[in-house]
């Protein structure tokens, strides 16, 4: 993937994001392609964590750019900035659907913890200490990725946006529609209640927990919860989130929360699918104009 400009640093001006527009609703697909491509990786990585499941990510990401597609005509930049259009489409849309297999198995933090507590504690024989790495590591992300869908649909796109990319609380408070004081207020509650749970059931945040990744991972893989032939989140990647958040953790104030922050922000950025390959499949042999006009 190559390392594209990351425009929740670098915060592009809304006439630019708006001329990009007007370039393609004229039919300029090259203007929608640089438009869309910008906030694909999020729109993917979003719906990752807001499904816990790859492929259904996929599905919805395609979906959420055909249908910025469709509905561009309808952005009236008098009513706010592109990018919070944007994502209120992506967040409405998977508000919309149907819940994944992992939402609808994890019904609850005390239920969770449970399912994790069951269990059983090992001490894991690999084949070396680096295949032990990678499949502990899957383990984590999975783990960590599991205890966000212990929250509502709302209360974890406003984390993910928050936490994980550290958007600025003014996009995000036009994102839900809301000032940027009830933003900081919602997000601070979603953290308080992630973060005492985790503080009081998980040992990667509190050493005096006995839960343990590297303890659990022959257990995941006896249950079938972890293949370790078809590994799911820790596959090999360029970047983690954290490179593309808005605020690396480094420049956050150094606080008893950053050890929250930095376990989601080391997860791997996931590579989605190329909006050109989105638009070719919609498209086939009709220009852009053509398309958006029907």
């Amino acid at each position: 993937m190559t390392h594209k400009s990351n425009p929740l640093n670098t915060f592009p001006d809304a006439d630019h994001e708006n001329q990009l527009v007007s370039q393609s609703l004229a039919g300029n697909r090259k203007a929608l392609n640089q438009l869309l491509e910008e906030h694909n990786v999020f729109i993917y990585n979003i719906a990752i964590k807001m499904t816990g499941n790859v492929e259904r990510a996929k599905d919805i990401t395609q979906d959420v750019l055909i249908k910025l597609t469709t509905n561009l005509a309808k952005y009236d930049p008098a009513k706010g900035t592109f990018r919070a259009w944007l994502y209120r489409i992506v967040y409405h849309f998977i508000l919309d659907q149907k819940k994944s297999k992992s939402e609808t198995n994890i019904q609850s933090f005390s239920q969770f913890f449970q399912m994790i507590g069951d269990v059983e504690d090992e001490d894991a024989q690999f084949a070396d200490e680096q295949e032990e790495v990678v499949f502990t590591q899957e383990v984590k992300i999975k783990c960590t990725t599991g205890m966000l869908l212990c929250l509502s649909r709302e209360q974890r796109f406003l984390y993910v946006i928050g936490d994980l990319f550290q958007i600025d609380h003014n996009l995000g408070a036009e994102i839900f529609g809301i000032t940027p004081a009830s933003y900081r207020k919602r997000l601070s509650r979603i953290r308080q209640e992630l973060y005492q749970w985790m503080n009081n059931k998980c040992g990667l945040v509190n050493k005096d927990n006995p839960c343990r990744c590297a303890k659990k991972t022959k257990g995941f893989i006896k249950r079938g919860v972890v293949d370790p032939n078809h590994l799911v989140w820790n596959q090999p990647h360029k970047y983690r989130i954290e490179d593309f958040s808005s605020r690396r953790l480094t420049d956050l104030q150094l606080s008893s929360d950053a050890v929250y922050t930095q376990l989601y922000q080391e997860h791997p950025l996931k590579e989605p699918q190329s909006v050109d390959e989105v638009l070719s499949i919609v498209l086939g042999d009709k220009n852009l104009k053509e398309f958006l006009e029907i």
